[in-house]
């Protein structure tokens, strides 16, 4: 894929993430004004985390990674034909294992609850709704892994706009679910469970026609000793972990946050929710596009266009990743407060929410890079090296989330206070500690950098990636259109700090002045500098 049709399939599958993103945040605005922050919002989240865990490691991680390079290879050396029998036995061989799956999950989810929510009485109500609405969303995974398949293979063959098409549907699900809970279901949060179930079978329904038109609509046949399902599966297992290590952190932090104040859940989700802006439009993007065409490289030995491609998928990385991460640190407070500080959010809800957002933004950067490391390793086949960058950095989230919590409670008088009421439990005192979900957004944002920084340092050992000329210049260019940014920003941070005062409309003009004051300052600067659209193109 050359440089021009790289920033070109970047683009399309952006603009329909974009789409994606709006009617997610939309369908959040809903969420904030129907049910606001509360316990059983924080169930509803933690049970959806599970199925959602499975949606992302098939669409982002451990099969697509594992799927399209496979393909790929079969495409270049095979033909038509044996593309369609790989198709069909992969189809077969995944619908089986996902449905004995989703049986397992739905006979032990009273078990699963206590492990994933250790939290929740046993006896409490939090925990019966954990287990009727984790079953209820669940076969989610089934249907959305699926709908992962049929997207991989559509990405494989360049029909980018689909697949990153088809998360609106799950949006437009919600969002009709949260605006029905007010009419049929009395108002509770477990319609948004049966939201969930509806959208993974219009999901995958919703590509159907479109491998359908490509020859490859799958006809499924379970056959483990197919040599490309083997080959798949043995990738698979080493990036069920490897490629998916912030899924796995955030599982973590699931079960930290089910023992902090009610409420925490929430606000740890929509700080993650707005991060989804710059990772789902350009880091997915990135990584999604650039993983067949590295892919191929590999597979037609072409070692100077695959170090190209990895060179501008860096360079594209910190160029949206080091503005985004100053801008969504200076201005945390001001976005919650004019997107979804209405209805039954609050303006705590706001504060407790910026909080999260600003500590997990630093390690915005670290999150897209990765978007292009771990591609870096499976488009080669080789899943075994990230797997020892995953293992150190999960345990770095666990042992900083200890520590910073540790700390929290032995070193602020807020934190002793709460030790003591609690008779020197640990677990027991951090749910009356408000502002404990920010430590553990910062421990999976010191967790992100670790695992790029530990990427970078084996592809550079492994001896595949050459830095093309000009870095030295691209870094300036950037550092100084970013620092020129934030400062705009920060000005009118202090010029305006009362954002929770003002009408909606108020809060709306002030941020999109805001907003554009920055990003006309720091696009001029590159522009000032000598950065044209066509050094985005690739080499």
């Amino acid at each position: 894929m050359s440089g021009n049709r790289l920033l070109r399939s970047t683009a399309i599958f952006s603009s329909m993430t974009f789409l994606s993103r709006v009617s997610g945040l939309v369908r959040d605005q809903i969420y904030a004004i129907v049910f606001g922050a509360n316990p059983a919002m924080d169930v509803f989240i933690a049970a959806f985390r599970i199925p959602n865990f499975m949606r992302r490691l098939s669409a982002e991680g451990s099969f697509s990674m594992a799927f399209v390079p496979v393909l790929a290879e079969y495409k270049e050396k095979h033909g038509p034909q044996a593309v369609r029998e790989l198709v069909d036995r992969v189809t077969g061989t995944l619908m089986a294992g996902l449905v004995a799956i989703t049986a397992l999950v739905l006979a032990l989810a009273p078990w699963l609850t206590q492990a994933i929510a250790p939290g929740f009485a046993p006896d409490g109500e939090k925990h019966a709704l954990f287990i009727e609405m984790l079953r209820i969303t669940f076969p989610y995974a089934l249907f959305i892994s699926l709908a992962s398949l049929a997207g991989g293979i559509l990405n494989s063959y360049q029909r980018f706009a689909i697949p990153a098409l088809s998360p609106v549907l799950l949006n437009l699900a919600m969002i009709s679910a949260a605006l029905a809970a007010r009419e049929w279901f009395g108002g509770s949060v477990k319609v948004l469970a049966w939201g969930v179930f509806a959208a993974g079978i219009l999901q995958l329904a919703f590509q159907l026609p479109a491998l359908a038109r490509l020859g490859l609509l799958p006809r499924p046949r379970l056959d483990f000793a197919h040599a490309g399902v083997r080959r798949i599966l043995t990738l698979m297992v080493p990036t069920l972990f490897g490629s998916s290590v912030v899924q796995f952190n955030l599982l973590f932090n699931t079960m930290a946050a089910s023992f902090l104040i009610g409420g925490s859940m929430t606000w740890l989700y929509y700080s993650d929710r707005l991060l989804e802006f710059p990772l789902g439009m350009f880091g997915v993007a990135i990584g999604t596009v650039i993983l067949p065409h590295l892919s191929s490289r590999h597979a037609a030995t072409d070692p100077d266009g695959y170090s190209k491609g990895l060179d501008w998928g860096f360079r594209l990385c910190l160029l949206i990743g080091i503005p985004a991460c100053l801008g969504l640190i200076l201005s945390a407070e001001p976005l919650f407060a004019t997107l979804f500080q209405y209805g039954n959010l609050s303006a705590e809800d706001t504060r407790m929410i910026s909080w999260s957002l600003m500590a997990q933004s630093t390690a915005v950067p670290a999150f897209l890079l990765v978007k292009v490391l771990a591609p870096a390793f499976y488009s080669r086949q080789d899943t075994r090296t990230p797997v020892k960058a995953a293992v150190v950095s999960v345990l770095v989230n666990i042992a900083a989330t200890v520590l910073l919590f540790a700390a929290l409670l032995t070193l602020t008088g807020t934190g002793q206070a709460a030790l003591t009421k609690a008779g020197g439990d640990y677990l027991g005192a951090l749910a009356h500690v408000p502002g404990a979900h920010a430590l553990l957004a910062l421990a999976i944002a010191v967790a992100g950098w670790v695992n790029a920084l530990q990427l970078a340092w084996l592809l550079r050992k492994a001896g595949v990636y050459r830095r093309q000329p000009g870095w030295a210049r691209f870094l300036r260019q950037i550092g100084v259109a970013s620092v020129a940014m934030a400062l705009v920003v920060l000005a009118f941070r202090l010029a305006w700090p009362a954002w929770s005062d003002w009408a909606w409309w108020e809060r709306g003009w002030r941020l999109a002045v805001m907003v554009g004051a920055g990003g006309a300052v720091y696009g001029g600067l590159l522009w000032v500098q000598g950065i044209r659209p066509r050094d985005l193109r690739g080499h």
